[in-house]
């Protein structure tokens, strides 16, 4: 193997086991900081020794043992061993005090037990809801995914410094606020779940659309996103809105090779061509959504906006869509989530089912809604429907003024194209 070979070899390894080796330290530590330190402690470990000894059998196994015997040499450097003994003793569940030559093996217990629930400890830290939701978003593809600093700041297109200053500060607060490492008790599940979904969801909507940048999409968000979503659907099997927003993500993400064209110029819903959508994604989708209503209960946001996805993913053409369901569906989600952008994509799905003046009435009731006052899709929107209604000049400003609001250089360049069309119509 090359050394080029062995350093993707550990990154790839790194991607996979590093939530894992994290959580399991955070346990031992109690601090989300100090887990991630001596976890890339391990990593630095496997960097300098791998390219002399190759990669070994069960890497995975080796960076968590490294990352063990850095704990224990940062409990004896600190001189709290004692300390710790009483701390891990009912933890590990002890008959008695632990000897110093046992230490080893409780820490190799502690470790190896309940990976998944010490998963599940690390996912409510990061997202914590004392932090702001920029930080729980770093901090989550930092710890769970995996992702390098500068790959956060890339993704986002904010520099890398911003990124780490997050990163410092969030774990500082963590500590700070002295957040405990567990699961939330049911009276706080509800609230504090809604917060881990929010950020699994903004990471996904951010690779499925791009805010800014010359990228219509970034699939690697997507693929970090679906990826936490599904762990956290293992993780709580019974939790329904955990599988609407993974049904919601895999429907989405079904359509991501037909959503740009060749020069990766965007192709909108309607345009798409419905034979370059992943079926298999869209078999998972409609599986998890299935899973998520006999679950019981009222449908969350994700679950419903997981069954207008689903609406469109059954239709072998965009002539075939049920608008009329989807208007229906919206109605039902602004009762649980109500959000002028829910209104607005309600007025598109009336407009479909009813026609243009009906959703241009709609959309019209929003225009002095001051949270949309610089929301590009509100004029893209007006702009369509007024163009529809045969008023051109109209049409092409709103268009125009939806171009100079996006940040998205392919978004910008659609409209503008939309509203050069309209002034030779």
């Amino acid at each position: 193997m090359t050394a080029t070979d062995i350093h993707r070899a550990i990154d790839a390894v790194w991607r996979i086991e590093s939530a894992k080796i994290i959580a399991g330290l955070a346990r031992m530590v109690r601090d989300v900081g100090l887990a991630e330190e001596l976890a890339q402690e391990a990593l630095v470990a496997a960097l300098e020794t791998w390219p002399g000894s190759g990669v070994p059998d069960n890497p995975g196994a080796w960076l968590m043992a490294a990352a063990k015997n850095r704990a224990l040499d940062h409990f004896r450097r600190a001189k709290l061993l004692d300390e710790k003994h009483s701390e891990l003793g009912p933890e590990l569940d002890l008959a008695h005090q632990i000897a110093a030559s046992d230490f080893q093996a409780a820490v190799d217990a502690a470790l190896d037990d309940d990976i998944g629930d010490d998963l599940l400890r690390l996912v409510f830290t990061a997202c914590h809801p004392v932090l702001p939701t920029e930080a729980r978003v770093a901090l989550t593809l930092r710890l769970l995914g995996g992702l390098t600093t500068d790959e956060i700041a890339r993704a986002f297109l904010v520099p890398e410094p911003t990124v780490a200053q997050r990163i410092v500060r969030a774990k500082r607060a963590l500590a700070e606020a002295r957040v405990p490492f567990e699961v939330p008790g049911a009276s706080e599940l509800t609230a504090r779940l809604a917060s881990v979904l929010e950020v699994i969801y903004l990471v996904f909507n951010e690779g499925y659309s791009a805010t800014a940048g010359e990228d219509w999409m970034r699939p690697a968000l997507c693929q970090d996103a679906l990826r936490l979503g599904r762990v956290l659907a293992g993780l709580l099997p019974n939790e329904p809105e955990v599988h609407g927003l993974v049904a919601l993500m895999e429907l989405q993400a079904s359509r991501s090779g037909a959503r740009t064209g060749p020069s990766g110029e965007p192709v909108l819903l309607l345009d798409q061509d419905r034979a370059r959508w992943d079926r298999l994604l869209i078999g998972r989708g409609l599986a998890a959504l299935e899973r998520a209503r006999k679950l019981g209960g009222e449908p969350g946001p994700y679950t419903l906006q997981a069954a207008i996805a689903a609406c469109h993913a059954r239709a072998s053409t965009p002539g075939e869509t049920d608008w009329v369901r989807i208007a229906g569906l919206y109605q039902e989600l602004l009762q649980v989530a109500p959000s002028p952008v829910v209104e607005l994509n309600r007025a598109v799905a009336v407009s479909m089912a009813a026609g243009p003046a009906a959703g241009l009435e709609l959309v019209d009731a929003l225009v002095s809604e001051p949270s949309l006052r610089n929301y590009y899709l509100l004029p893209s929107v007006r702009g369509d429907l007024l163009a529809k209604l045969g008023r051109l000049d109209e049409a092409r400003a709103e268009i125009e003024r939806a171009a100079s609001l996006t940040r998205n250089e392919r978004e910008r360049q659609l409209l503008l194209e939309r509203a050069a069309a309209l002034r030779s119509a």
